[in-house]
């Protein structure tokens, strides 16, 4: 069977500069992947490309067998961007409803998601006066209406206190166990500890893909951050 998420020979310009150039990898499902590397590696336009925002110059994107960006994907992928997508002047649950007839969902999965969110004692308050991290939740919850078998999300615990991003990085892997395909992206490399698989970016470019322990391996280093540093040293 082919991965959740095949990118194939992608070549894209952002303003005019070559940001991906003959770039290719599988994402595998049922697993949480990381996407790291510093800013301007390059994380976003491939998260772009994989949800079908970003114009191409070449090559291919596909996603649970369909074109990035189908009609048919709609529902099936879910998308976090870095900056929380929800109505400051609506309630969490007000923004739910909305966005659950954007998706045809049903009624239900609005207090389902509410629930895993961890957002009952905050749904009937103005998104605007929530928390930078209520917001991120109001986010994701939007994502998860769909029941999507992808879920994209581009540095979704920035600025974000340790305990939050705890229990997000549980809620994340909690959903790749029950069979989805998470990809998370992030500069923050104490993350990748967290993940199952790591994707490690420098300039557009794949300096290392494998499991933490695995690149551990590779590098010759116990420690991931400098693992990334000696892999890209090697790359160079």
């Amino acid at each position: 069977m082919s991965a959740p998420i095949a990118v194939r020979d992608l070549r894209v310009r952002r303003g005019g500069t070559l940001v991906l150039d003959d770039f290719s990898i599988d994402i595998g499902g049922g697993r949480v992947t990381g996407l790291l590397g510093p800013n301007g590696a390059g994380k976003t336009t491939l998260i772009r490309c994989i949800v079908g925002v970003q114009i191409v110059e070449a090559g291919t994107v596909t996603v649970l067998g369909e074109p990035a960006g189908s009609p048919r994907l709609r529902a099936r992928v879910g998308y976090v961007t870095q900056a929380p997508s929800v109505y400051l002047d609506l309630s969490a649950r007000e923004n739910l409803e909305y966005f659950a007839r954007v998706l045809d969902a049903p009624d239900r999965r609005i207090s389902e998601v509410i629930e895993t969110v961890d957002l009952v004692r905050d749904e009937r308050r103005l998104v605007g006066r929530l928390s930078g991290g209520q917001r991120a939740r109001v986010s994701l919850a939007t994502a998860l209406l769909g029941e999507p078998d992808v879920l994209v999300l581009d540095e979704p615990t920035v600025g974000l206190d340790p305990v939050l991003r705890r229990e997000l990085w549980d809620l994340f892997r909690e959903l790749a166990a029950a069979g989805r395909t998470v990809l998370v992206s992030s500069h923050v490399m104490d993350e990748a500890v967290r993940c199952d698989d790591l994707v490690l970016l420098r300039d557009g470019a794949i300096v290392a893909a494998g499991t933490p322990d695995e690149l551990r391996a590779q590098s010759g280093s116990d420690d991931l951050e400098q693992a990334f540093l000696r892999l890209g040293e090697r790359r160079a």
